[in-house]
């Protein structure tokens, strides 16, 4: 079994895989590693169940696993699991979710 199956985040953390900046250009230039942005953006991978209000009440996180995310520049714990690195982070830091537009 993965580390990462085996990894569950406490109270309001979410595991997050940073997504990976592309290496060439549209045109088909490779870009070197100086002048690759680093992405903002990330996918959930796992979430714990919430945070704990002072009654004792549960609070669920706002995202669910799979859910492609908008991250803050600094912040957040990096975490490496099956050498991959992964970001942990609590759910009140997280910028925004995104999520596809149906036209109708």
């Amino acid at each position: 079994m993965s580390a990462v199956k085996q990894f569950l985040p406490l109270f309001d953390r979410i595991l997050v895989s940073r997504l990976v900046a592309a290496t060439t250009s549209k045109g088909g230039i490779m870009l070197p590693e100086s002048s690759q942005k680093k992405l903002n953006e990330g996918v959930v991978v796992s979430c714990g169940p919430g945070a704990i209000d002072p009654d004792g009440d549960v609070i669920p996180v706002a995202v669910s696993v799979g859910d492609k995310v908008l991250l803050p520049d600094y912040g957040g714990t990096k975490l490496s699991l099956d050498d991959e690195e992964y970001l942990l982070i609590r759910d009140s830091e997280i910028l925004g979710k995104f999520v596809k537009v149906t036209s109708e």
